[in-house]
């Protein structure tokens, strides 16, 4: 009876040995209590009473209420234009030739022509700024074209930058660095008066700019020294007539802006300018024909040539 019961034993020993080498695997059930928990409100669905936003549009039209629209665009500020609209063209000898003449006629009706577009502008500028008169602007002119000049004098950039625009700014102190100005305003040859009057839109008609040429001839000095005192151009002390027609600009739509220097126009027929001396090098004394160089102290001598 041992016998058969220790061979059993064995048999249950290796099927439980060989199970227990096999991975076991479990399956988990869930399981869902639930849990009373305290009941919400939660509104029904309600329904757009507007289906599209045309229909939302009409609807705030008819009640009164005008709703912009939603510009992407980025703004852009528009200090002031890069050129004159149309500039002026000076006629030869200024205007002085005799009306009964074949080009003084042609000068006269070319100017009745340019004074009829100049009324409309001034017209348009009028509807932005109320007290702009063609009387008074040739004095307001004259004072901002004297103190853009003497800031140039005490190097007052930040001073300049209100009286001269953003295209004027560099052609005034181009090349005047570590160089002096001396200018002066003498008195005035003639009256100061406005030759021409122009408004344009830039990007949009929201934009609007106004210019206006103010033709002076005055008397004036001017003098520039290098930055070791040397002068370059003019003197101090010789005053120069000097015929300038110079046009000023405004940002009519900016609340805030004022007239500036804008630019000046040179004629065709104007004299050439006084040229600049610049310092490059003091020359020394030229050696005569036959005349040996002085040798510095200490270099071999130059060979001579037969």
């Amino acid at each position: 009876m041992a016998a058969p019961s220790m061979r059993g034993l064995s048999c249950l020993n290796r099927a439980l040995g060989w199970w227990s080498r096999q991975p076991i695997l479990m399956t988990q059930v869930s399981a869902v209590v639930p849990v009373r928990t305290k009941k919400r409100f939660t509104p029904p669905p309600q329904e757009p009473q507007y289906l599209t936003q045309k229909e939302f549009l009409e609807y705030a039209r008819k009640a009164g209420v005008v709703i912009p629209p939603e510009q992407w665009d980025r703004p852009i500020h528009l200090a002031c234009t890069a050129g004159i609209f149309d500039a002026y063209v000076p006629p030869e000898g200024d205007a002085r030739m005799s009306p009964l003449s074949k080009e003084g006629l042609k000068q006269k009706t070319e100017r009745m022509r340019k004074n009829v577009a100049s009324q409309l502008s001034v017209r348009k500028i009028r509807e932005y700024d109320a007290d702009f008169k063609i009387k008074d602007f040739p004095e307001k002119a004259k004072d901002i074209f004297i103190e853009a000049h003497l800031c140039l004098n005490n190097s007052n950039h930040k001073q300049l930058h209100t009286l001269v625009t953003e295209h004027c700014f560099p052609d005034m102190v181009w090349d005047l660095r570590y160089k002096t100005v001396r200018w002066s305003f003498v008195e005035s040859l003639e009256p100061a008066q406005v030759v021409q009057v122009r408004c344009s839109s830039m990007v949009s008609q929201g934009s609007l700019f106004g210019q206006v040429t103010v033709r002076m001839h005055s008397r004036q000095t001017l003098a520039i020294y290098d930055r070791f005192g040397r002068l370059m151009y003019g003197q101090e002390d010789v005053p120069k007539d000097v015929l300038e027609y110079v046009v000023f600009e405004r940002h009519l739509t900016d609340p805030y802006g004022g007239w500036r220097m804008h630019a000046k126009i040179v004629p065709l027929w104007a004299p050439p300018k006084q040229p600049i001396l610049k310092t490059v090098m003091i020359p020394g004394p030229q050696p005569q024909p036959g005349e040996n160089q002085e040798e510095a102290p200490g270099e071999a001598p130059s060979p001579q040539l037969a």
